[in-house]
């Protein structure tokens, strides 16, 4: 079976050419390596790709005929991602998105004057 029908099939990406993309920009690699869309895989191999913050790797464990459901999905691959990895999955979300300065920005015309006139 071909890498990017693989990973559309068992739900890893949303649509087949999101998957063909990924491979196409070197996001995604197998066995070590950047591998192409069009690439055979077997069962055994290994699989890397980034998932938001965190690196995913995932072996292949059987070939589904159809794009099959979210639940049966994990029944084809192993998750070998490691433990450290979704504790810092864990810890971003804990921490909330970032927050920045919002000041009041420029000065306004009556901001200015005084401005000057202090100067």
């Amino acid at each position: 079976m071909r890498l990017d029908k693989w990973l559309w099939c068992v739900r890893i990406f949303k649509t087949r050419t999101h998957a063909s993309n990924a491979c196409k920009g070197g996001k995604i690699k197998m066995n070590g390596e950047a591998a192409k869309a069009s690439k055979e895989i077997k069962a055994g191999d290994e699989i890397n790709f980034k998932s938001g913050v965190i690196t995913k790797t995932i072996r292949v464990k059987d070939f589904p005929k159809n794009r099959i459901a979210g639940k049966v999905a994990k029944d084809f691959y192993d998750d070998l991602t490691s433990p450290e990895e979704y504790e810092r999955l864990k810890m971003m979300k804990e921490m909330g998105p970032p927050v920045f300065f919002t000041g009041k920005g420029r000065p306004t015309k009556k901001d200015r004057r005084r401005l000057d006139g202090l100067l």
